[in-house]
């Protein structure tokens, strides 16, 4: 009783004045972009970055007449009826809608919503401004003059297991810090440095709690040869990254800007998303399943690359660029369609 009498007084009035909030917020908008990101899912519930505020915000901008464009962004998985309807509710409001993958687009017309003029554009993240990358690989370059082992960068990540099944357990995520202390292990047996990268603040816990099974695991390692060093900025993340030689991850967006600069990269995959990018990259053979991860397999991947890094920069390069050039034409498309109309 005392929770319907706070929802009812307290809850709903509060949550009319963020619509009314929202709305006074778009006065004299003529477009909404929502840019990238995986917010079609309710793998975390409903409200917060779920399905209920994207649609708030979808049917506000339209109250408004406001433009609504749906910019390379990624979909799924939307668990409950609620959320399908309230995803779809969204989707059909807007002026224009792009998908960064392939895989969003099949997904989403698997649970029912009609595709009519949709179109497929890479990550927002590979337009990326080029002088940011190259003053990185300078950086880097200088660096390596001093370095005396290859150093592999090692993206470790606070398990996302709604993203990738509905009931997940602890069970996967432990396997999974398992499975890369003995590729860390295997690592600094053949003379690599190991960089722990972070895609995400909220991956600080899970580096922490990596470190202190390597100190359990491996007793004798030297500490100077993990290199782990605060990361605030997206800045920060590239020129960790560009100091590596070879990058191991599992947050969609350290494999990507590992592939942004022109790094090899084996995926630890924990949604389609990122089996996806892979897919896209060329590089699907570098690609395992975080539910079937098998220490000997992440070793085996590691001993592929060495053997064919001469292949697959070029090819990294190659596929990096045409995502750029995509979006490019995305952009002019979207300023010609759109705000010329």
């Amino acid at each position: 009783m005392a929770k319907a009498l706070r929802s009812a007084f307290v809850g709903m009035p509060c949550e009319l004045y963020r619509w009314f909030d929202a709305f006074m917020t778009l006065n004299r908008t003529d477009v909404l972009i929502v840019p990238g990101t995986g917010l079609i899912s309710d793998a975390y519930g409903l409200r917060g970055w779920g399905p209920y505020s994207m649609f708030k915000w979808a049917l506000i901008a339209k109250m408004r007449g406001c433009k609504l464009l749906f910019v390379s962004v990624g979909a799924g998985p939307v668990y409950s009826r609620l959320g399908r309807l309230l995803v779809k509710s969204a989707l059909a409001l807007a002026d224009f809608r792009s998908y960064r993958d392939l895989s969003s687009l099949q997904y989403l017309k698997s649970i029912g919503f009609t595709i009519t003029h949709d179109r497929v554009y890479p990550d927002l993240a590979f337009s990326l401004p080029k002088d940011i990358l190259k003053h990185n690989n300078d950086i880097n370059k200088l660096r390596n003059g001093n370095r005396h082992r290859p150093v592999v960068g090692l993206g470790v990540m606070l398990y996302a297991g709604k993203y990738s099944v509905e009931n997940p357990t602890a069970t996967t995520f432990r396997q999974y810090l398992d499975n890369l202390a003995i590729l860390v292990n295997w690592l600094l047996a053949r003379e690599y440095d190991v960089r722990l990268l972070m895609g995400d603040l909220c991956d600080r816990p899970a580096v922490k709690e990596f470190k202190c099974l390597l100190k359990q695991r491996l007793p004798a390692y030297d500490p100077s040869r993990i290199l782990d060093d605060e990361v605030v900025s997206v800045e920060q993340l590239l020129s960790q990254i560009a100091e590596t030689d070879l990058v191991v991850a599992t947050r969609f967006h350290n494999v990507l800007l590992a592939l942004l600069n022109d790094k090899p990269v084996i995926a630890i995959s924990f949604h389609h998303k990122v089996a996806s990018l892979m897919s896209a990259m060329g590089l699907s053979e570098y690609c395992l399943d975080i539910n079937r991860l098998k220490d000997e397999e992440l070793v085996s991947k590691v001993c592929d690359v060495e053997r064919n890094v001469g292949t697959l920069k070029p090819l990294i390069r190659e596929r990096a660029e045409n995502c750029r050039v995509a979006l490019e034409e995305q952009y002019e498309w979207i300023c010609k369609e759109i705000y010329q109309k």
